[in-house]
Protein backbone atom coordinates (compact mmCIF):
# COMPACT_ATOMS: atom_id res chain seq x y z
CA UNK A 1 0.00 0.00 0.00
CA UNK A 2 3.08 2.26 0.84
CA UNK A 3 4.64 1.52 -2.83
CA UNK A 4 1.39 2.54 -4.41
CA UNK A 5 1.10 5.88 -2.37
CA UNK A 6 4.46 6.58 -3.72
CA UNK A 7 3.98 5.89 -7.07
CA UNK A 8 0.34 7.60 -7.61
CA UNK A 9 2.44 10.77 -5.58
CA UNK A 10 4.90 10.90 -8.21
CA UNK A 11 2.83 10.64 -11.02
CA UNK A 12 0.41 13.10 -9.98
CA UNK A 13 3.48 15.30 -9.18
CA UNK A 14 4.54 14.68 -12.94
CA UNK A 15 0.84 15.63 -14.07
CA UNK A 16 1.17 19.24 -12.10
CA UNK A 17 4.51 20.28 -13.35
CA UNK A 18 3.74 18.78 -16.70
CA UNK A 19 2.94 21.77 -19.39
CA UNK A 20 0.81 21.73 -22.51
CA UNK A 21 2.69 23.37 -25.31
CA UNK A 22 0.47 25.62 -27.04
CA UNK A 23 2.35 26.79 -30.53
CA UNK A 24 0.32 30.35 -32.04
CA UNK A 25 -0.86 28.69 -35.23
CA UNK A 26 -1.66 32.21 -37.00
CA UNK A 27 1.65 32.87 -38.62
CA UNK A 28 2.48 33.09 -42.12
CA UNK A 29 2.78 29.81 -44.48
CA UNK A 30 6.39 30.72 -45.21
CA UNK A 31 7.62 30.10 -41.82
CA UNK A 32 6.76 26.27 -42.27
CA UNK A 33 7.62 26.27 -45.89
CA UNK A 34 10.78 23.87 -46.98
CA UNK A 35 13.80 25.99 -49.15
CA UNK A 36 16.91 24.38 -51.04
CA UNK A 37 19.86 24.65 -48.41
CA UNK A 38 22.64 26.14 -50.06
CA UNK A 39 26.33 27.36 -49.08
CA UNK A 40 26.32 30.80 -48.44
CA UNK A 41 30.44 31.67 -47.70
CA UNK A 42 32.85 29.57 -46.65
CA UNK A 43 31.70 27.15 -44.37
CA UNK A 44 28.68 28.78 -43.18
CA UNK A 45 25.01 27.44 -44.70
CA UNK A 46 21.88 28.24 -44.62
CA UNK A 47 19.63 25.09 -43.86
CA UNK A 48 16.45 26.53 -42.37
CA UNK A 49 12.72 26.84 -43.73
CA UNK A 50 11.45 29.54 -46.29
CA UNK A 51 11.89 32.63 -43.60
CA UNK A 52 12.61 31.12 -41.02
CA UNK A 53 16.48 31.06 -41.05
CA UNK A 54 18.31 28.14 -39.41
CA UNK A 55 22.12 28.42 -40.40
CA UNK A 56 24.64 25.46 -39.86
CA UNK A 57 28.41 26.32 -39.25
CA UNK A 58 31.03 23.26 -40.32
CA UNK A 59 34.04 22.94 -38.45
CA UNK A 60 36.55 19.95 -38.67
CA UNK A 61 35.31 19.22 -34.66
CA UNK A 62 31.38 18.77 -35.44
CA UNK A 63 29.19 21.67 -36.76
CA UNK A 64 26.75 24.69 -34.68
CA UNK A 65 23.31 25.07 -35.29
CA UNK A 66 21.87 28.62 -35.06
CA UNK A 67 18.11 28.52 -34.92
CA UNK A 68 15.76 25.69 -35.24
CA UNK A 69 12.46 27.29 -36.62
CA UNK A 70 8.88 26.50 -35.10
CA UNK A 71 8.50 22.75 -33.77
CA UNK A 72 7.84 21.44 -37.43
CA UNK A 73 11.03 22.56 -38.79
CA UNK A 74 13.10 19.91 -37.50
CA UNK A 75 12.48 17.23 -40.37
CA UNK A 76 13.14 20.44 -42.65
CA UNK A 77 16.28 21.15 -41.15
CA UNK A 78 17.00 17.45 -40.79
CA UNK A 79 16.94 17.03 -44.34
CA UNK A 80 18.29 20.23 -45.24
CA UNK A 81 22.04 19.14 -43.75
CA UNK A 82 21.29 15.56 -45.50
CA UNK A 83 21.51 17.46 -48.70
CA UNK A 84 24.26 19.29 -48.30
CA UNK A 85 25.92 16.65 -47.27
CA UNK A 86 27.11 16.51 -43.68
CA UNK A 87 25.83 14.72 -40.73
CA UNK A 88 22.68 15.73 -38.64
CA UNK A 89 24.49 14.20 -35.55
CA UNK A 90 27.49 16.16 -36.04
CA UNK A 91 25.74 19.00 -34.26
CA UNK A 92 27.80 19.53 -31.26
CA UNK A 93 26.63 23.38 -30.19
CA UNK A 94 23.39 25.01 -30.22
CA UNK A 95 22.93 29.19 -30.21
CA UNK A 96 19.84 30.66 -30.79
CA UNK A 97 19.34 34.60 -31.59
CA UNK A 98 16.18 35.23 -29.72
CA UNK A 99 13.53 32.76 -27.40
CA UNK A 100 10.78 32.82 -29.65
CA UNK A 101 9.01 29.86 -30.73
CA UNK A 102 9.91 30.26 -34.40
CA UNK A 103 13.44 30.51 -33.60
CA UNK A 104 13.34 27.61 -30.88
CA UNK A 105 10.65 25.67 -31.68
CA UNK A 106 12.51 22.32 -32.19
CA UNK A 107 15.37 23.35 -29.84
CA UNK A 108 14.21 20.91 -27.23
CA UNK A 109 13.88 17.79 -29.47
CA UNK A 110 17.26 18.53 -31.61
CA UNK A 111 19.30 19.20 -28.47
CA UNK A 112 17.67 15.61 -26.89
CA UNK A 113 18.33 13.82 -30.28
CA UNK A 114 21.82 14.87 -30.96
CA UNK A 115 23.08 15.62 -27.64
CA UNK A 116 24.64 18.93 -28.74
CA UNK A 117 25.30 21.73 -25.91
CA UNK A 118 23.10 24.72 -25.94
CA UNK A 119 25.00 28.15 -25.57
CA UNK A 120 22.49 31.36 -25.16
CA UNK A 121 22.63 34.68 -23.47
CA UNK A 122 22.06 35.01 -20.07
CA UNK A 123 19.11 37.23 -20.15
CA UNK A 124 17.10 34.84 -22.08
CA UNK A 125 17.92 32.17 -20.32
CA UNK A 126 14.77 31.90 -18.06
CA UNK A 127 12.53 32.02 -20.99
CA UNK A 128 13.74 28.92 -22.55
CA UNK A 129 13.48 27.16 -19.13
CA UNK A 130 9.44 28.75 -19.04
CA UNK A 131 8.86 27.93 -22.71
CA UNK A 132 8.34 30.86 -23.21
CA UNK A 133 6.26 31.57 -20.69
CA UNK A 134 7.70 34.37 -18.97
CA UNK A 135 8.89 36.19 -22.14
CA UNK A 136 7.41 40.13 -21.33
CA UNK A 137 5.05 40.07 -24.53
CA UNK A 138 4.81 36.55 -25.92
CA UNK A 139 4.05 34.68 -22.71
CA UNK A 140 0.58 35.98 -22.87
CA UNK A 141 0.40 32.69 -25.15
CA UNK A 142 1.90 30.70 -22.29
CA UNK A 143 3.88 28.09 -22.81
CA UNK A 144 4.47 28.56 -27.13
CA UNK A 145 8.02 25.46 -27.12
CA UNK A 146 9.06 22.57 -25.48
CA UNK A 147 11.24 24.13 -22.50
CA UNK A 148 15.14 23.46 -22.71
CA UNK A 149 17.19 24.03 -19.91
CA UNK A 150 20.95 25.54 -21.28
CA UNK A 151 24.25 24.09 -21.00
CA UNK A 152 26.11 27.09 -21.03
CA UNK A 153 25.74 31.23 -20.16
CA UNK A 154 26.70 33.85 -22.42
CA UNK A 155 27.73 37.52 -21.27
CA UNK A 156 28.37 40.04 -24.43
CA UNK A 157 31.21 39.24 -26.59
CA UNK A 158 31.83 35.96 -25.00
CA UNK A 159 33.37 33.54 -27.35
CA UNK A 160 31.87 29.80 -28.87
CA UNK A 161 34.59 28.05 -30.20
CA UNK A 162 34.36 24.77 -32.07
CA UNK A 163 37.17 23.28 -33.90
CA UNK A 164 38.68 26.00 -36.26
CA UNK A 165 35.69 28.38 -36.30
CA UNK A 166 35.69 31.07 -33.45
CA UNK A 167 31.99 32.83 -33.02
CA UNK A 168 31.39 36.23 -30.74
CA UNK A 169 28.30 36.23 -29.42
CA UNK A 170 26.81 40.42 -29.19
CA UNK A 171 23.84 41.23 -27.08
CA UNK A 172 21.12 42.90 -28.41
CA UNK A 173 18.58 43.49 -26.56
CA UNK A 174 15.21 44.78 -26.95
CA UNK A 175 13.29 42.09 -29.45
CA UNK A 176 13.56 39.89 -26.67
CA UNK A 177 15.73 40.72 -22.88
CA UNK A 178 18.72 38.31 -24.56
CA UNK A 179 18.60 38.86 -28.37
CA UNK A 180 21.68 38.56 -29.49
CA UNK A 181 24.06 38.46 -32.97
CA UNK A 182 26.93 36.40 -34.06
CA UNK A 183 30.65 37.49 -35.91
CA UNK A 184 32.87 35.12 -37.14
CA UNK A 185 35.30 35.04 -40.21
CA UNK A 186 35.15 32.15 -42.71
CA UNK A 187 37.16 31.96 -46.03
CA UNK A 188 36.70 30.25 -49.24
CA UNK A 189 39.49 29.69 -51.96
CA UNK A 190 39.32 33.04 -52.78
CA UNK A 191 39.62 35.17 -49.89
CA UNK A 192 38.53 36.07 -45.92
CA UNK A 193 34.85 37.09 -44.68
CA UNK A 194 33.60 38.69 -41.75
CA UNK A 195 30.07 37.39 -41.48
CA UNK A 196 27.00 39.01 -39.17
CA UNK A 197 24.27 36.97 -38.16
CA UNK A 198 22.29 39.47 -37.03
CA UNK A 199 19.20 39.88 -34.45
CA UNK A 200 17.44 42.92 -36.08
CA UNK A 201 15.79 44.95 -33.12
CA UNK A 202 12.07 44.89 -34.70
CA UNK A 203 9.13 46.41 -32.05
CA UNK A 204 6.52 43.49 -31.26
CA UNK A 205 4.63 45.51 -28.80
CA UNK A 206 1.35 47.64 -29.40
CA UNK A 207 1.26 49.65 -26.27
CA UNK A 208 3.82 52.44 -24.86
CA UNK A 209 7.59 51.01 -23.80
CA UNK A 210 6.32 52.68 -19.95
CA UNK A 211 3.42 50.42 -19.80
CA UNK A 212 5.62 47.24 -19.83
CA UNK A 213 6.59 46.90 -16.37
CA UNK A 214 8.03 43.14 -16.82
CA UNK A 215 10.87 44.82 -18.60
CA UNK A 216 11.16 48.45 -17.09
CA UNK A 217 15.00 48.41 -19.24
CA UNK A 218 13.32 47.93 -22.85
CA UNK A 219 13.31 51.62 -24.70
CA UNK A 220 17.22 51.36 -23.16
CA UNK A 221 17.52 48.90 -24.76
CA UNK A 222 16.35 49.22 -28.36
CA UNK A 223 18.37 52.43 -27.71
CA UNK A 224 21.55 50.52 -27.60
CA UNK A 225 20.59 47.70 -29.99
CA UNK A 226 20.25 50.06 -32.75
CA UNK A 227 23.09 52.47 -31.88
CA UNK A 228 25.45 48.79 -31.48
CA UNK A 229 24.22 47.72 -34.42
CA UNK A 230 25.19 50.74 -36.72
CA UNK A 231 28.94 50.37 -35.24
CA UNK A 232 29.51 46.38 -36.29
CA UNK A 233 31.76 46.26 -39.49
CA UNK A 234 31.55 42.78 -41.34
CA UNK A 235 31.29 41.98 -45.55
CA UNK A 236 28.26 39.88 -44.79
CA UNK A 237 25.48 40.04 -43.45
CA UNK A 238 22.50 37.39 -42.91
CA UNK A 239 19.46 37.41 -40.04
CA UNK A 240 16.70 35.80 -38.41
CA UNK A 241 14.56 35.64 -41.29
CA UNK A 242 14.88 35.17 -44.78
CA UNK A 243 12.45 38.18 -45.52
CA UNK A 244 14.59 40.34 -43.12
CA UNK A 245 18.22 40.48 -45.28
CA UNK A 246 16.13 39.76 -49.00
CA UNK A 247 17.05 36.30 -49.22
CA UNK A 248 14.89 35.69 -52.16
CA UNK A 249 15.93 38.78 -54.15
CA UNK A 250 19.42 37.50 -53.39
CA UNK A 251 19.33 33.52 -54.33
CA UNK A 252 17.11 31.34 -55.95
CA UNK A 253 17.16 27.90 -55.77
CA UNK A 254 20.29 26.19 -57.66
CA UNK A 255 21.91 29.44 -58.02
CA UNK A 256 25.73 28.90 -57.96
CA UNK A 257 27.87 30.22 -54.97
CA UNK A 258 28.03 33.34 -55.05
CA UNK A 259 28.98 35.25 -51.34
CA UNK A 260 29.20 38.53 -52.86
CA UNK A 261 25.21 38.06 -52.90
CA UNK A 262 25.32 38.95 -49.40
CA UNK A 263 27.64 42.00 -49.22
CA UNK A 264 25.30 44.47 -49.60
CA UNK A 265 26.22 46.74 -46.21
CA UNK A 266 24.15 49.89 -47.31
CA UNK A 267 21.02 47.61 -47.12
CA UNK A 268 21.95 46.44 -43.64
CA UNK A 269 22.12 49.97 -42.34
CA UNK A 270 18.75 51.30 -44.26
CA UNK A 271 16.89 48.53 -42.54
CA UNK A 272 18.18 50.12 -38.90
CA UNK A 273 17.57 53.29 -39.97
CA UNK A 274 13.63 52.11 -40.64
CA UNK A 275 14.00 50.12 -37.05
CA UNK A 276 15.02 53.22 -35.75
CA UNK A 277 11.90 55.37 -36.65
CA UNK A 278 9.92 52.85 -35.41
CA UNK A 279 11.57 53.00 -31.94
CA UNK A 280 11.67 57.13 -32.03
CA UNK A 281 7.98 57.21 -33.17
CA UNK A 282 7.24 54.90 -30.05
CA UNK A 283 9.41 56.68 -28.05
CA UNK A 284 7.85 59.93 -28.67
CA UNK A 285 4.40 58.53 -27.36
CA UNK A 286 5.63 58.68 -23.95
Amino acid sequence: MKKFIILFTIALTGQINAQTVNEPKNHPKEWSQSYEPFRIAGNLYYVGTYDLASYLIVTDKGNILINTGLANSLPIIKNNIKKLGFKYQDIKILLLTQAHYDHLGAMADLKKETGAKLYVDQADADVLKSGGKSDYEMGKYGVTFKPVNPDFILKDKDLITLGNTKLMMLHHPGHTKGSCSYVFETKDNKRNYKVLIANMPTIIIDKKFSEVTTYPSIAKDYEYTLNAMKKLDFDIWVASHASQFGLHEKHKPKDPYNPNAFMNKKEYLDELNELEKDYLEKKSAE
